[in-house]
């Protein structure tokens, strides 16, 4: 009994301890950090040099289509979870920005409202 009496405290110590204690994990954002500011920049027939200069290099380049750039970005939390996902593509034609697509919309593509 006056074992028992010992050690008691010291398990109700490491129970109280042991819940307190947790594993941190850091948010981990990987690919290209593209904003709308940087998409609205862009304009048909600028150079792949002025395109990377505003958007950076790319993270895909893909060799079989040469005229086309993929720009990623995912946002995945610490519980593992994507919290957040963007996809930009950008098009070439003669080493010239023909258009864009992907989930970031380009202002100037999208219809005006009419009255």
């Amino acid at each position: 009994m006056p074992t028992l009496i010992r050690v008691l405290p010291l398990l109700v110590l490491a129970l109280a301890a042991s819940g307190c204690l947790s594993v941190y994990r850091l948010d981990v954002p990987q690919g290209n950090v593209v904003t709308q500011e940087m998409v609205d920049l862009l304009k048909p027939g600028m150079t792949r040099n002025q395109v990377r200069f505003v958007l950076g290099s790319p993270l895909v380049t893909d060799p079989f289509h040469s005229d086309r750039w993929d720009y990623y970005y995912a946002l995945r939390k610490g519980t593992g979870e994507v919290s957040e996902s963007r996809h930009l593509t950008v098009y070439f034609q003669d080493d010239h920005l023909a258009r864009i697509g992907g989930d970031i919309a380009d202002k100037s593509a999208a219809p005006s409202a009419s009255p």
